[in-house]
């Protein structure tokens, strides 16, 4: 019997170009961008360096990032749960165009289940719980996301 393949560990250049290509994406989508645009304001500098850190911890176990994103992101008016699902389809759609399938794959669990914590932090926080319980998160295919 074959031992399964360890996960593939990106380097930190890597997550730098996957938070770079993604939050570029982010600030076109004409659902995301606005929302992002409101909070973030003009210079992303910051949250791209605070990214780069929680990428790094998730990935790499590095402890750089020491937020808390889930009061962070239900303080946010105006999230819904379609955005979800389009944050988790661009967010695949650049880990697949910039990594080999399994390091890929690997940012994609990992970004799945950050996905999923964020609905059960948002059903647990919302005045109407039943919406985020039942929100499925799948990607949606990219072709149907409207670049901006």
């Amino acid at each position: 019997m074959n031992a399964p393949a360890a996960p593939l560990i990106p380097t930190e250049r890597q997550i730098e170009d996957l938070v770079a290509a993604f939050y570029a994406r982010i600030r076109t989508h004409p659902t995301l961008g606005p929302i992002f645009e409101r909070v973030i304001g003009p210079d992303w500098s910051a949250h791209l360096k605070t990214m780069c850190d929680f990428w790094s911890s998730v990935m790499l176990t590095s402890g750089r990032y020491k937020g808390r994103p889930i009061p962070a992101h239900v303080r946010i008016h105006g999230i819904e749960p379609r955005h979800f699902t389009e944050w988790l389809t661009l967010f695949e759609a650049t880990a697949r165009e910039l990594f080999a399938p399994d390091l890929a794959q690997s940012f994609v669990e990992k970004a799945r289940r950050i996905a999923e914590s964020l609905k059960l932090g948002f059903a647990f926080h919302s005045k109407t719980p039943h919406i985020w319980a039942n929100l499925p998160l799948r990607t949606i295919p990219i072709s149907t996301v409207k670049a901006g």
